[in-house]
């Protein structure tokens, strides 16, 4: 008769990830008591790209600052926290804008599965955040609260990493301290 080689099961996907490092194994039972197997299988591919157009946005974030674009016709001159080359309003080039450091949750969620990246924060949440004078918002991770405690609205503020990888993961947004006042407006550089 063969041993019980069944890996042991979890509730918490933090355990998973714990037994994960130990045996490379384990079960998740979801809150509808459906087991998942999960296995530890390693995976690398070297990505090598350009950030092109967008450069200035990533460069940005190295050194703390929120970098958006701005319609440059005199007619429109929509604001977008998620920089694009040219206006989907009225199709003219934008140029860049310094998008201000705190904003609001416009909306947000709190995921318990989670790429390489994410794994170490399981669960995390999601925000969408909004700007003063920006059409568009700007997804990134909020941090230093837990769910029960967010609310669309709430003021936030962005945090950014001392060793950028030039990467969206670094920046990401906490609450931000009641006595901060009102959001800033949008500003060219």
């Amino acid at each position: 008769m063969a041993a019980n080689r069944r890996p042991p099961t979890f509730d918490k996907f933090r355990d998973v990830q714990a037994e994960m490092d130990r045996s490379g194994a384990a079960i998740f039972r979801d809150a509808n008591g459906v087991e998942s197997l999960i296995i530890n299988n390693p995976y690398s591919v070297r990505y090598i790209h350009s950030y092109a157009e967008d450069t200035p946005f990533f460069l940005g974030l190295a050194e703390g600052k929120l970098m958006g674009s701005h319609c440059t016709s005199k007619r429109c001159g929509e604001v977008y926290a998620t920089p694009r080359g040219h206006c989907m309003a009225c199709g003219k080039p934008t140029e860049w804008v310094q998008l201000p450091n705190r904003g609001r949750v416009h909306s947000w969620t709190t995921c318990h599965f989670g790429s390489e990246a994410f794994l170490k924060e399981t669960p995390y949440n999601l925000a969408l955040i909004e700007f003063d004078g920006a059409g568009s918002l700007l997804l990134a991770r909020l941090r230093d609260c837990v769910e029960s405690e967010i609310f669309v609205g709430m003021p936030v503020e962005a945090r950014f990493d001392p060793n950028p990888k030039y990467s969206i993961t670094d920046v990401w947004f906490v609450p931000a301290p009641p006595s901060a006042g009102p959001p800033a407006a949008a500003s060219t550089p």
